[in-house]
């Protein structure tokens, strides 16, 4: 049904869509994958933090409202009341149950660098956060490249045993030829036949797995596969010296990997929490306004006349320091210092376990090289021996197994070196990505 549908939008003079090539699945891959959701959700993040931070300058209103009732009050002299008393002046004195609805304004004037050490370390968690998300979304492109050039060994290895069908198909055929003839036995062909359907029983097997590696590759790239065979990817000129380089040259080429800045925006996300810490040990100064409404108020000779509430307010300016954070301040920096060292170590760590893959992986390209330049000589003369083995069954000298042996040699011979062909050249598309090239 595919192929007819094909077959009408050639005829249709339409265009059909094209196959994305490997460098094109790994940036669809990136933009379906739900990952790439947090970097967005991360930008959100640090906005809202970064506003909060902000608005800690603006004047902070708190309202409050308290009924008491105390042991004692303020009272006036013996000496003084007794005079009052011959003077005919009542002052009952101020009473126990008081009453109070204030509303207070504050304006920070310096807070010692908390509100800018906040920005700072918003930033620095935001920064953090999205070179892991890069690290993420990097090992992403191993997954795709594990999945593309799957299907591309799938698709030569169905080319090349489609190739191995329909030669048995044809030495079957004349084998029936000699059979009809009496030039041959019935078990003869009954071999070549048998060996027939064991190849499309590998056919089969090879285009269901290749179909299964596609499913997987359209969910990752969010959009269907042509049945038509992939895009086989170049090895770019200036890559083609991977194999002349020694060991010391890899010692610089980890520098772009995206790992190396997750290290630096940790590095820097310490350095934030570090720079807060020392802040929060400073004094704060500010401007502060009062406003309340009860009893007593501020003058309380006036209060202890009469019970009524009466409207009060003040303003002034507040210094406020406090010392617990030095109890523990040394501590927390010293766990910081290490959190820094750790940083430092998994950078290191980092850097020679790259760089070993790297020589590894760099070994595997010379071994592949050297070895798929003996498999085209090898193939052709697998299939020199083969055609040998065929002309002498066209001569009437029939040796089936032979035959069949040969054709297996020459097909295994064949899948090695197109194997080996794709193996090289995912190793230096692995040996890239290692090095972010």
């Amino acid at each position: 049904m595919r192929r007819l549908l094909i077959l009408w939008v050639l005829l249709a003079g339409l265009p059909l869509q094209a196959q994305p090539t490997l460098d094109e699945c790994r940036e669809l891959a990136r933009r379906h994958y739900p990952a790439i959701r947090q970097y967005d959700l991360i930008r959100r993040t640090e906005a809202y933090n970064l506003s909060n931070a902000a608005r800690n300058r603006l004047p902070q209103l708190s309202f409050s409202a308290q009924a008491t009732w105390q042991t004692d009050v303020p009272t006036l002299p013996d000496a003084l009341t007794e005079m009052l008393d011959r003077q005919n002046v009542s002052m009952p004195g101020l009473h126990k149950d008081q009453y109070k609805v204030m509303l207070e304004v504050n304006q920070v004037i310096w807070d010692g660098g908390r509100i800018a050490a906040g920005r700072g370390l918003s930033e620095a968690e935001s920064a953090a956060d999205q070179r892991a998300a890069d690290v993420d979304l990097y090992a992403l492109e191993a997954r795709i490249d594990d999945l593309y050039f799957g299907i591309l060994l799938f698709d030569e290895r169905i080319a090349r045993m489609q190739l191995t069908i329909d030669l048995l198909q044809s030495n079957l055929d004349k084998l029936r030829a000699y059979v009809r003839n009496g030039v041959a036995m019935a078990s003869d062909a009954d071999a070549v036949e048998a060996e027939l359907l064991a190849a499309g029983q590998q056919l089969g097997e090879y285009e269901a797995r290749r179909d299964s590696y596609r499913r997987m590759l359209a969910l990752f790239v969010g959009r269907d596969l042509e049945a038509r065979p992939l895009v086989r990817p170049a090895v770019a000129d200036a890559f083609s010296d991977v194999a002349e380089r020694s060991t010391a040259a890899w010692t610089d080429d980890v520098a772009g990997r995206p790992e190396m800045a997750w290290f630096d925006a940790r590095t820097d996300l310490v350095a934030a929490r570090e720079r807060q810490l020392k802040v929060a040990t400073r004094p704060r100064f500010g401007l502060f306004a009062q406003g309340y409404y009860g009893y007593p108020g501020l003058d309380y000779f006036r209060s202890m006349i009469s019970p009524d509430w009466s409207w009060n307010a003040l303003v002034g300016v507040r210094m406020s320091w406090s010392f617990g954070g030095y109890y523990t301040r040394k501590n927390s920096l010293g766990k910081l210092h290490v959190e820094r060292d750790r940083i430092e170590m998994q950078r290191d760590l980092f850097r020679f376990n790259t760089r070993l893959q790297a020589v590894e992986e760099n070994g595997e390209v010379v071994r592949l090289r050297r070895a798929l330049a003996d498999d085209d000589r090898i193939v052709a003369l697998r299939r020199s021996v083969r055609e040998a083995a065929e002309s002498k069954l066209r001569n009437g000298v029939i040796d089936t197994d032979e035959l069949l042996r040969r054709i297996t040699e020459e097909n295994l011979a064949a899948m090695a070196r197109s194997a080996r062909e794709l193996e090289l050249l995912k190793t230096i598309y692995e040996l890239k990505h290692t090095l972010n090239r």
